[in-house]
């Protein structure tokens, strides 16, 4: 795609700039799944922190991060997507900063549990970042041609979904050198250096700056947009789609898939950490390594997942992964030898990662007339699994005592089970459904590729 127009409508950036801009955002952003995980045992240590309250804490960044994944990627079909990506990078910005001033001011001796609700509040501005997500698939979209948007978002979601993994083993690195309250402000260093990246390389797509900048009517600006090689265009109302999706009763069982897969992963790297160190008493690099392991082995394997879904059926791949899963989460729950846990966590982290791939296969299938909508409630309301989850591995570990690290994860059992299910009931109404192809599902079925 050129970087400039003919005549007097200069367009800025190119669609392979904005795509190294948008998955240097979205991988500044994500990082914040791992926000607290890592560093979760200092702070029991120093706020006597109970189990149930570690879980909520280690959570808190997720609730944001997937809530605002709806209203964000909405947002994008209006603006183009940087405005957004930049307002969810600062409010992380200012919630990273925040938690810096605590422990700068208050760590060891002065963090007490009355500090609690304000680490909640830092952590819930924190993971803003995490919903760049959905801002970037739209944005990169938005740049690239139909035949392209497919490689072009496995680059960025395939990168960007490393950071969590990265983060868990550089973070407590940095801290064993430098203290808690350093660990946090290379966080933010690191931060604010993405968004100078993002802000001089993550132009928005031709339509959009002839739109915005220089304030061209829409035939016109989608006419011109086309001369630069923009395929895809924002569909008259957002709303109508989410509405539509939200209408089918085929959107509900997806987002409950992508809740065990997507939600459950986000879970685990935030809640492994303080499993590891509590129930086993693993030194902390072996609890960081775990989960880092955990974390990059489910975001590498939704790769091949994806052409498997394409080669043997997204329900049967699903059915698969969500079997994995299950073993996966029984040996966790039973087990209290420590490597037959090891083998149960990755079975878990291979079933989630296919299972994310094989979920968006489904999307278009299922409910073909209101892809956008579904892929949005898919993707804001399954990740956040990543927030209801850990409280409730931190409640059962609370009511059993000891052993309630492991029982936890009796949570994921039922899950599984669930997803099972649910895959099946699909699978037998799977012939009442029309597919038919509408003009508006292009962003959405690309971004499925991703599935992220």
């Amino acid at each position: 795609m050129a970087s400039s127009s003919p005549g007097t409508h200069d367009i800025h950036g190119s669609a392979k700039r904005s795509l190294i801009g948008a998955t240097i955002g979205f991988f500044i952003g994500f990082g914040a799944v791992s926000l607290f995980g890592p560093t979760a045992r200092s702070f029991i240590e120093v706020m006597k922190l109970g189990p149930s309250q570690v879980g909520f804490l280690v959570a808190m960044p997720m609730l944001t991060g997937s809530l605002l994944r709806i209203p964000f990627g909405a947002w994008v079909d209006r603006n183009g997507g940087k405005l957004p990506f930049l307002v969810l990078l600062l409010a992380s910005v200012v919630g990273i900063a925040g938690l810096y001033w605590m422990l700068l001011t208050l760590y060891p001796n002065n963090l007490t549990q009355a500090h609690y609700p304000l680490l909640l509040f830092f952590g819930a501005l924190g993971g803003c970042g995490i919903a760049t997500f959905s801002v970037g698939i739209g944005q990169v979209s938005y740049w690239f041609p139909k035949s392209e948007q497919g490689k072009a978002l496995a680059i960025y979601a395939g990168l960007g979904n490393t950071s969590p993994g990265l983060v868990a083993i550089l973070l407590p690195l940095i801290i064993a050198a430098g203290g808690l309250w350093v660990g946090y402000l290379v966080s933010l260093a690191i931060v604010l250096v993405g968004i100078v990246l993002y802000l001089f390389l993550g132009y928005n797509a031709p339509y959009f700056q002839l739109r915005g900048q220089q304030d061209l009517p829409v035939a016109e600006a989608q006419a011109l947009a086309k001369t630069h090689g923009q395929e895809m265009f924002p569909a008259t109302s957002v709303l109508r789609t989410l509405l539509d999706s939200a209408a089918s009763w085929r959107t509900w069982p997806l987002v409950a898939l992508y809740f065990t897969s997507f939600g459950g992963f986000l879970a685990l790297t935030a809640w492994l950490p303080t499993f590891w160190t509590s129930f086993y008493k693993a030194p902390g690099w072996v609890a960081v390594a775990l989960t880092a392991g955990f974390s990059l082995f489910a975001s590498i394997i939704r790769v091949p997942g994806g052409s498997w879904s394409d080669r043997f059926g997204g329900e049967k791949v699903a059915l698969a992964s969500y079997t994995t899963v299950l073993v996966g989460a029984v040996l966790m729950t039973v087990s209290q030898d420590f490597w037959l846990t090891v083998t149960g966590e990755f079975l878990i982290g291979a079933g989630m990662g296919v299972a994310n791939a094989a979920v968006f296969k489904l999307v278009p299938h299922y409910v073909p007339d209101a892809v956008g909508g579904t892929a949005g409630w898919v993707g804001g309301l399954g990740a956040l699994g990543g927030f209801v989850v850990p409280p409730l591995l931190g409640r059962v570990a609370q009511s059993m005592g000891h052993i309630g690290y492991a029982r936890g994860y009796m949570v994921y059992i039922v899950l599984a089970i669930a997803s099972l299910a649910l895959t099946c009931l699909l699978y037998v109404k799977r012939n009442d459904v029309k597919p038919r192809v509408v003009g508006s599902v292009a962003r959405a079925a690309a971004g499925s590729r991703a599935g992220a």
